[in-house]
Formats: structure tokens, C-alpha cells, sequence
């Protein structure tokens, strides 16, 4: 029967109160859902300028809580160098001085340490160049 009144109620003219109530139901809901559901923008963003240069990065370790959308801003001081998170697909060029940067978004979904590196062969320190993303649990604990 309540299904018969929808359509009957779709088809021809109704009850301007009708509209209103069912207008403010559904403004309702829609506000409650609002309010209990977790919010997309409700993760903490925390924005790190990074320096490349003479095989470092500046800085090398950068520890964030879990859920964190971590932006990397990186730039180079001397030549051009690469930028790679191990096991999380990010591999990018980092143009040399004065040529621009490069930004990085990791979302710090799980407890533990991701390593970053330089992925351009830029000298003879190339293989000390690199650092960690540490990402901790609530209590500020983090994976071994």
C-alpha cells in the first residue's frame, strides 16, 4: 500500500505539505549521516618541504601517526636525483636546483617503517641517500 501511495504521488499532483515533510525528512537523514559517519576530510595532513642534495635528504626520518595524509614536497639543492618508497609504487624525478620539485602524497594507512630513497644514480654517495617514513599507532607506538 505505502507503495502504491509513492506512485500514485509521483504521477499526479500532491500535497505541498506532503513535499515539505518529505523534503525535511530526507534533509534529516541526510544530516544525521553527515554527522555519524567518519568524515573523507577528517584524516590529518601534514605538508614536510624535503631537500636533495649531496647524498641526503633533509630530513631523513619523518615519523607521523597512522592515517596521516603525509605531503612531500621535495626539492633539489645540486643535481638532478630520483625518489623512490620502497614497496609502495612511488618512483619520481626530482629536478635539480632551481628546476622545480616534486610532490609526494603517502597515506599513512598502516603501523611501520618505509624506507625512501634516491633512485637516480647521482655520485659516489648515492647508496647512503636515503630515510624512513615511521608511521605509529595512536599511542605512538611503532613497528619494530
Amino acid at each position: 500500500m505505502v507503495h502504491q501511495q509513492i506512485r500514485d504521488r509521483s504521477h499526479g499532483a500532491s500535497d505541498p505539505h506532503d513535499c515539505v515533510n518529505f523534503l525535511l525528512r530526507v534533509a534529516t537523514v541526510t544530516a544525521l549521516l553527515l554527522l555519524l559517519a567518519p568524515a573523507a576530510g577528517s584524516q590529518q595532513r601534514q605538508v614536510v618541504e624535503m631537500v636533495a642534495e649531496r647524498f641526503s635528504f633533509t630530513p631523513s626520518e619523518i615519523r607521523v601517526p597512522r592515517g596521516t595524509v603525509l605531503e612531500l614536497r621535495i626539492r633539489s639543492e645540486d643535481t638532478s636525483h630520483g625518489f623512490r618508497i620502497v614497496g609502495a609504487g612511488v618512483n619520481l624525478a626530482v629536478p635539480k636546483r632551481r628546476q622545480g620539485e616534486v610532490t609526494v602524497i603517502f597515506e599513512a594507512r598502516e603501523v611501520g617503517r618505509y624506507t625512501f630513497e634516491c633512485s637516480r644514480l647521482c655520485g659516489a654517495g648515492h647508496n647512503f641517500m636515503r630515510g624512513a617514513i615511521v608511521v605509529r599507532d595512536e599511542a605512538g607506538r611503532s613497528a619494530p
